[in-house]
């Protein structure tokens, strides 16, 4: 989050801004008024964006066309069906509702710049059919959309409208912000940042798609009625692609990644097209210009000059000094003991890529309230297996039960729900929120489809909020990560966030915790740490699986080490036992490992993380 947003949040800020837009129609001519009143309904159109794009991180290029649905939809409901205009409104904001669950049916399968290019062509799609369709008056577009009524006030006039659309834009702003400060934000945030980590801990990836989609859609929507009520009269070029990049200039801009950096750069590039209109060639040109050069050096807009100017200054100055807090051990569980009851079981797990097979047969149980070790040679399996487990991969062959549940083809955040946490090889944060973020993203185990509460019963929302931070702080304090909470993870020394990561897995107080070379970069004094956070995890009640490469680590936490070499188990057993095992010093010194193909050449399917 930006300090420009920091700032604003406070009460006063937002009195002082309501009260200077209350009282500029008493500043300004009728021209500039009218000018100021298609300016907001650009701002109401960019928040939109802003939520799909800037927070969910999904590329949308056709919320012009979500704002041509509801114009359209008003319009014809009005003109042709003579239907009361504010009924007219409902219906064309679920219109527009719909139409973008439609459009963001392609997210579920596609990403990056493949979704922009489906979306625009969507939106094409639509800009043809508003132009030859007889219903939408073709070409010439729809006139005489009548006044929007409100009581005795004559919403003909252009300052009296302005309130109207003031009040809609304030209430659409302060949803936005609540969505993005609260846990259905908060998941969509981390989706944008790395959709894997947000599907471990728990959220539902293609839900969180199809949500940003349908916010988009409901602000298009609402942005079209203020649009025909205001203009009063639809056409085509409206809606045009060069319209959509100018959406996309002011997003971009004024920093796709704050609701408020969209409103800015709204407002702002708003009135300069309209300034520049007898220059309408060139300032497309100049628009395309400023917003490669704003993603190349300020990627985050004027929304984050003031944080970027903070950092500059805390550099200069030599930045503050902050000590990682002592780990509090957890309270040992009364009930659950090493060897109680099998938690997973692996029987004869087979993971091929095409031509490879880089799990053959693994079998493997763990029970409940142990330390297990994985080790084995680069390229023999280890994170693969763990893919597999946690729901990354789906296994070719084999079954693989957790709690007695057959869980093969369970997506992640299922498993997550089920009790089961995991780290990653290569660090997987989320590069834009910050510790406590972290932690209040994995400790929120409610479903994505409560997101209904946030129109129907938002207190009960803010509510739960207060018992996640409470818990949250709890977790700052006993991970000795309370000085860094309002960090960003990683601007923070690697064995902090290392730190972060374990405390983030354990949020949910999990069954079984699977850690991908935890140690990985830490000093010996990391390591000690690292060794008494896990054996308290342990006692705490919660299984723990370890791939590890640092041998002596292993030997003092593990009660049962397992080897895998080429994809297969090749030894398991007690620590000492495996050790003298003269297959695991042979695929050790490499010649088990000779000319046999390694889960290297897997396909990327988990972006930059290695694979052991």
């Amino acid at each position: 989050m930006s300090l420009l947003n920091h700032r604003l949040a406070r009460p006063g800020a937002y009195t002082v801004l309501l009260v200077i837009a209350w009282f500029v129609p008493y500043s300004v001519g009728s021209y500039e008024m009218h000018i100021l009143d298609t300016a907001l309904v650009y701002a109401v159109l960019a928040v939109g964006q802003g939520l799909v794009m800037g927070i969910a991180g999904q590329i949308n290029l056709a919320q012009v066309a979500f704002l041509g649905v509801g114009a359209y939809t008003t319009a014809i409901l009005t003109t042709h069906n003579h239907l009361g205009f504010w009924a007219a409104a409902v219906l064309a904001v679920l219109a527009s509702a719909l139409i973008g669950l439609i459009v963001g049916l392609p997210a579920l399968r596609v990403q990056s710049h493949y979704l922009g290019i489906v979306t625009l062509g969507l939106s094409l799609a639509f800009l043809n059919w508003v132009t030859n369709a007889s219903i939408a008056g073709s070409g010439s577009g729809i006139p005489g959309i009548p006044v929007p009524p409100l009581g005795s006030v004559d919403l003909s006039s252009d300052y009296l409208y302005y309130y109207l659309e003031l009040v809609v834009f304030t209430l659409g702003l302060a949803f936005g912000l609540f969505v993005v400060r609260t846990r259905l934000g908060r998941r969509l945030r981390a989706m944008r940042d790395d959709s894997l980590a947000a599907g471990s801990l728990g959220a539902s990836i293609p839900v969180l798609r199809m949500t940003s989609f349908l916010l988009a859609g409901v602000y298009g929507g609402v942005a079209g009625v203020l649009y025909a009520g205001l203009i009063r009269f639809v056409a085509p070029e409206t809606f045009s692609t060069s319209n959509m990049f100018l959406l996309l200039a002011m997003v971009v801009i004024g920093g796709r990644q704050s609701l408020w950096g969209c409103v800015v750069g709204a407002l702002v590039l708003s009135i300069v097209q309209n300034e520049l209109t007898d220059l309408s060639t060139y300032s497309q040109l100049g628009y395309g210009s400023v917003v490669v050069l704003m993603v190349v050096f300020l990627p985050t807009g004027l929304a984050g000059v003031p944080s970027q100017l903070l950092r500059l200054r805390r550099h200069s100055t030599g930045g503050t000094s902050l000590t990682l807090g002592q780990f509090q051990p957890y309270d040992a569980a009364a009930t659950t003991s090493a060897g109680e009851g099998v938690l997973l079981d692996l029987d004869g797990v087979t993971m091929r890529f095409k031509g490879l097979t880089a799990l053959d047969q693994v079998s493997l149980t763990v029970h409940e309230g142990e330390i297990r070790g994985i080790v084995g040679p680069n390229g023999s399996g280890k994170t693969t297996l763990f893919n597999v487990i946690s729901g990354l991969y789906h296994a070719s062959g084999g079954t693989v039960r957790f709690g007695g549940t057959r869980i093969v083809g369970m997506r992640p955040n299922r498993l997550a729900h089920l009790g089961m946490a995991r780290t990653f090889q290569n660090l997987r944060l989320f590069r834009n929120l910050t510790v406590r973020e972290h932690l209040l993203t994995a400790l929120d185990r409610t479903p994505t489809r409560w997101a209904w509460r946030y129109v129907l019963w938002p207190f009960g929302v803010q509510h739960g909020e207060k018992f996640l931070r409470a818990e949250a702080e709890q977790l700052l304090d006993r991970f000795g990560l309370a000085p860094f909470a309002d960090a960003i993870p990683y601007s923070l020394p690697y064995g902090i966030q290392r730190r972060v990561e374990l405390a983030r897995a354990m949020s949910a107080h999990p069954r079984l915790l699977l850690l991908d070379e935890p140690a990985a970069g830490l000093n010996g004094a990391e390591k000690a740490q690292l060794a008494e956070i896990v054996g308290s995890i342990r006692d705490s009640g919660t299984t723990v699986v370890i791939i590890e490469h640092d041998m002596s680590l292993v030997m003092s936490l593990c009660g049962r080490v397992t080897v895998l070499a080429a994809g297969q188990v090749i030894a398991d057993g007690l620590p000492t036992e495996v050790a003298a095992n003269p297959q695991v010093i042979e695929a050790y010194l490499g010649r088990a490992a000779q000319n046999t193909p390694t889960v290297e050449d897997e396909p990327a399917a988990l972006g930059s993380e290695e694979h052991a």
